[in-house]
This record gives structure tokens, sequence and C-alpha cells, in this order.
């Protein structure tokens, strides 16, 4: 009862994270951290939806504009540079609050990071191909044998989580499902109030379409065309628009073309988003109404915190 709170607000791209989030932070006595793995970057401000500079100015903002656009950036050091965060805000006597989509972040701050080295490119590789080639059932079958409680919580079709259990054994001769034990996140140290925003499919849908018409109206493609003049670095480079627009520029296609790319991978990540939510049982769901304003959103949470 006596561990300090962090709350945590997330959601698919476009529910109005960002807007409910400064409201309830302007309520709660809190300070904003970024929980997005795009915003962390310096003049992607159209492309990657910042929060309004108006809107930053209510409340203040952590973890947005940090680094140029042709530096890595990675979760280990996403994670350390948030732990900081909190605790200088927490030292100002007011609440951390989380507000992004990058459920990955969430995850490696709620349950914390592999200690040992558990990544191999080689090993990856070989492990793709051989899902190419014999199927994820195959592979499946495989962590069945050194590590039956990953194989039970991973379902024999997610190659991608098949292949990183066993990746992870490959690299450290510890199952994956141990290591996870031996994880220590912010819940050991802190009370977590995790909540989740949720639209109905279509309204999410049309929320993302406005959003992108939007965006190019703000000037999408002058920003994405100063970027592709410089060496842009893996992650950033897979900012939804770099690619699509860059199709127009080469006159691959026209640029009604390319909205209508950056409109269908938006709403492809934003399922892809809700499926890594929906598997997160500690997630408070927070039905959005139509049109609902973000005072109203915010109220709903609060009511849950107290």
């Amino acid at each position: 009862m006596n561990k300090k709170r962090i709350i945590f607000l997330t959601g698919p791209t476009a529910v109005g994270k960002s807007e409910a989030a400064v409201v309830l932070a302007r309520r709660i006595n809190a300070e904003i951290i970024s929980c997005d793995s795009m915003q962390i970057y310096r003049g992607m401000d159209i492309i990657t939806s910042k929060p309004s500079k108006p809107l930053m100015r209510k409340i203040r903002h952590h973890l947005i504009d940090v680094i140029r656009p042709s530096r890595e950036y990675d979760v280990s050091r996403y994670r350390k540079e948030a732990v900081k965060k909190i605790k200088a805000i927490i030292k100002k006597g007011k609440t951390p609050l989380f507000a992004g989509g990058t459920g990955l972040y969430i995850s490696v701050l709620i349950d914390g990071i592999f200690r040992e080295k558990t990544q191999d490119k080689q090993a990856r590789k070989k492990l793709c191909a051989q899902a190419l080639l014999r199927g994820s059932g195959y592979l499946h079958n495989r962590l069945k044998k050194i590590d039956p409680d990953a194989a039970a919580k991973i379902h024999p079709n997610d190659a991608r989580r098949i292949i990183r259990a066993l990746e992870v054994f490959q690299t450290t001769g510890i199952p994956i499902s141990c290591l996870q034990r031996q994880r220590r996140g912010l819940g050991a140290e802190f009370e977590i109030k995790a909540f989740c925003l949720g639209l109905p499919r279509g309204r999410l849908y049309g929320k993302i379409e406005e959003r992108v018409d939007e965006m190019f109206s703000r000037g999408l493609v002058a920003e994405v065309r100063r970027l592709l003049k410089k060496r842009l670095s893996k992650t950033a480079a897979c900012a939804i628009g770099i690619r699509e627009l860059k199709g127009y520029f080469d006159g691959l296609y026209d640029l009604e073309e390319a909205k209508r790319l950056v409109k269908r991978n938006t709403r492809r990540y934003a399922k892809r988003q809700l499926s890594w939510f929906r598997r997160d049982k500690r997630l408070k769901w927070i039905t959005v109404a139509d049109k609902e304003k973000p005072a109203a959103i915010a109220a709903k949470i609060w009511k849950k915190l107290y």
C-alpha cells in the first residue's frame, strides 16, 4: 500500500491517447513520459503524430525529441532513460504517467529486461529459414522439448515468438521461461495501473483515415522529403510514411496512391497493436464513445484510479 504509483495509458494509433493523457495528468499532478518508439526522434513531428506544442506546454513531456533520426535507439536504452525519468518525477512529488502505443516499451518497463545476452543474428537467420522450409509447427515441437512452459503459452502458428524462444535457448542455454521469471520489472517496486483505450474497429479506422489526411495537409510530404535527404537509422526508416512516400518520389505511383498506402499500413499497424494489447491481461480497457472528449475519457480513467 506504500508503493509509489506509475500509470500507463496506451492504445492503438489515433485513438486519442495524447489529449486524454494531458487532461489526466493535470488532474492527478503527473508528468508524461512518452512510450512511443518513433517520437524519440527529432524532426519527425508530423510522421510520428507527436503531441502538439500547445498540448506539451500544458504538461511537461519526457522522451520526445531526444535523438537524431540517424541514430539507433533500442529498448534497453529506453528502459534505462525511462527509469531515470520516473525517479526524477517522483522526487518532485508527482506521478509518472506513460502515454504511447509501443507495446514492447511497456513490457520491458513492467516486466523487466533480460540481463544476459539473448540475441544471435546467425541463429535467428537459421531458425527463420527452418520455419520457411518446415513450418512453425516443426519449431514449436522443438520448443516443447526444451521449454514446455514457453511452448504452452505460444501458439504453434506464432513463428516470431517461437523463433525468439529458440534463439534465447541457443544463445544462453537457459529456457526463455526461466529467464522471464528472473526479470525484475517496475511492478516489484511500484504500484502499476495500466489502461488501454479502445474503439470499435470501424470507427478506429475512420479516425486513422482522418489523421492521415490531416498529416498530408500539415506538410507530411515536405517533412519526409527532408528526412530522406539524410541517412536514417534502421528504426527511424521504419516509420509509416517513409517507404510509402519514397515510392512516390521515385515515380512508382502518384500522391493519391502514396496516401492510400499510408492509410492501409497504418490500419495494419493498429491491428498489430490491438493483438499485442489483448494478450496483456493486466490492461484495463476503457471504451471510447463516438466523438467523446478527452476530458470525458480522462474522467473514466480517474474513476478507476480512485
